[in-house]
């Protein structure tokens, strides 16, 4: 795909531009973009025409920028394009938004196509969908390695005020949420002693690996998480591999996340006051 002003800059004349459309070498696609070679274009060509046709500082974005980082399973609707100042242009099947807030550094180029970057993208995606849509965008680009919901927590101020980060920081904030290990000592073992568990022995290596708190006389084990969200497949599988080597020796293990911890305290304890007595220890239950 190319533009008019990109033939122009590059030497080429008016009559030269038109003998490469009459010759087939240039096929017009909307005003003033062009397809070299092939009248024929894909969605990416579509997306390219799309931002061309936009002017040289647009950039695709919201649902359509999802799309070309591959976040944007489950959204529908027009080629969406954001420049960042006020323009009156208006393009055919194109949603042009004018945005002169947009920085420099939210824009990127993917496959060859300005985009606005994976963050900038995702909160765009706040402002307007709904929670689980959401959600789902966040795990599909945790798992693309474009971003995760720490660091999307953590660059959220540089947005502040902005639509859509309110949603991302409501959404996040629990499940980003990370003690360190002390405090998470601190509050682990106090639910601990609530339901009358002895008190566990902390970071132990076990069956291989390390493991957060450990009853050597119950063999049990539970282990903390940072996130809710999918992580790599890399991490995925060393923790299959870690459940499976505590399974196979015979112990029971439990995992938590630290914002389960921090936030849901009663179904911390109500999970290890039934596995302890299962286990055959008798800790005695909750106070109300």
């Amino acid at each position: 795909m190319v533009a008019r002003r990109q033939l122009v800059g590059a030497g080429l004349s008016d009559y030269a531009i038109g003998h490469r459309i009459s010759t087939g070498r240039l096929h017009r696609i909307g005003r003033g973009i062009y397809a070299v070679g092939r009248p024929g274009i894909d969605q990416r060509g579509r997306w390219m025409a799309a931002v061309l046709s936009c002017g040289p500082r647009a950039a695709l974005s919201h649902s359509s920028a999802a799309a070309l980082w591959g976040f944007g399973a489950g959204i529908a609707g027009p080629i969406e394009v954001s420049v960042p100042f006020v323009s009156p242009r208006k393009r055919p099947a194109v949603c042009v938004h004018r945005r002169p807030k947009l920085l420099p550094e939210d824009v990127t180029e993917h496959d060859d196509i300005p985009v606005t970057r994976p963050v900038r993208t995702l909160i765009d995606l706040a402002a307007r969908y709904d929670q689980a849509l959401v959600e789902r965008a966040i795990n599909e680009a945790d798992r693309l390695n474009l971003t995760n919901p720490e660091a999307l927590y953590a660059v959220l101020d540089r947005y502040s005020g902005q639509r859509g980060v309110g949603v991302l920081r409501e959404m996040l904030g629990k499940r980003s949420f990370r003690l360190t290990d002390s405090a998470l000592e601190r509050r682990f073992l106090r639910l601990v002693a609530d339901v009358s568990l002895p008190t566990p022995l902390t970071r132990q290596r076990v069956n291989g690996f390390r493991v957060d708190f450990y009853w050597p006389d119950l063999k049990f084990v539970v282990e903390t998480d940072g996130l809710r969200y999918h992580r790599t497949p890399a991490q995925q599988t060393r923790d299959r591999l870690r459940d499976q080597r505590h399974t196979v020796a015979g112990f029971t293990h439990l995992r938590f996340t630290h914002a389960q911890i921090r936030f849901e305290s009663d179904h911390v304890r109500q999970a290890l006051l039934v596995t302890a007595r299962r286990l055959g220890c008798r800790p005695a239950p909750p106070a109300a």
